[in-house]
């Protein structure tokens, strides 16, 4: 498709949807548990430019992620009949564009975290790292789900970096369940490709043990993922508030896996957006607000 009349709104839409803007719903939220256990549990002091630097550390790591994998799997995309409608297999962006999408996102994303501090300046190079070798992982281990959550899991200890430079067990305690929970629902929205990976000899938890069996490493991993919710709710002496929270967010990993069954793949799409996303933005919610009480 070529790009000529198409309007900026457009082709920003067009990168919006490339790199999946609305899945940023799912890591997001726990970056403000890490700003406001930084700000409000261990007293420093809350600034307006530090929160927009975090969420811009955010946005421009996650699209460079986001945008280097569709590029990565561009040959695996256009084969797949679930992804063959993706922007770059589909014409819509070019691949060489998709790519120095990323590159400036990952410039922008260290320029940041350089306005941030020394700390976070520092890791950046290792968070970057992080998040593009996950796009390689299918090819050689099974473990890419894990790789993921370890992306995704720097939000929350990212956010509280940013505000105090140095590393703490609480929020560490949080990305430890960002890790089990993304692997976890990644593992769910795997199974869709369960035989093409097998086909293309790409590696999943699905393609490797089946979908029976992957969803019991799913259920495994968000069991864990609770437990170190309810963890961090001990270490930290939160307020009643917080078990609430706590509460719906186990509640709405019980019911994700309700939707699935080894034999009805047909509400993966419902179990991995809607469910996901409503659990960790409700669960973050609850967790702030109850820091004002802790």
């Amino acid at each position: 498709m070529s790009s000529t009349g198409i309007s900026p709104l457009r082709r920003f839409q067009q990168y919006l949807s490339l790199i999946k803007f609305s899945h940023t719903v799912f890591a997001l939220p726990f970056a403000f548990i890490g700003f406001t256990l930084a700000v409000v549990y261990f007293h420093n002091p809350f600034k307006w430019d530090l929160l927009v630097k975090v969420l811009l550390c955010m946005v421009f790591a996650r699209s460079a992620a986001m945008s280097f994998n569709r590029y990565l799997d561009r040959q695996f995309d256009a084969m797949n009949p679930r992804t063959a409608k993706r922007e770059i297999p589909a014409g819509v962006i070019k691949a060489e564009h998709a790519l120095t999408f990323t590159i400036i996102n990952c410039v922008l994303f260290i320029a940041t975290t350089w306005f941030i501090n020394m700390a976070c300046f520092y890791l950046s190079f290792v968070a970057l790292f992080v998040v593009l070798f996950y796009s390689y992982t299918k090819r050689f281990t099974a473990l890419c789900h894990i790789v993921l959550g370890v992306g995704l899991s720097l939000a929350p200890i990212g956010a509280f970096l940013a505000v105090t430079g140095y590393f703490h067990w609480l929020p560490l305690l949080f990305s430890f369940s960002v890790v089990t929970w993304v692997s976890g629902f990644d593992i769910i929205y795997a199974l869709q490709d369960e035989e093409f990976d097998r086909s293309q000899q790409l590696h999943s938890i699905p393609a490797a043990l089946g979908v029976k069996n992957a969803l019991l490493v799913s259920t495994l991993l968000h069991v864990c993922s609770a437990i170190f919710v309810v963890t961090a709710g001990v270490v930290g002496h939160f307020s009643w508030v917080y078990w609430v929270g706590a509460a719906f967010y186990g509640v709405m990993l019980t019911y994700q896996h309700m939707l699935v069954k080894p034999n009805d793949l047909s509400k993966v799409g419902i179990a991995f957006a809607n469910t996901n996303g409503i659990a960790s933005v409700v669960f973050a919610v609850f967790t702030i607000v109850s820091l004002f009480f802790s």
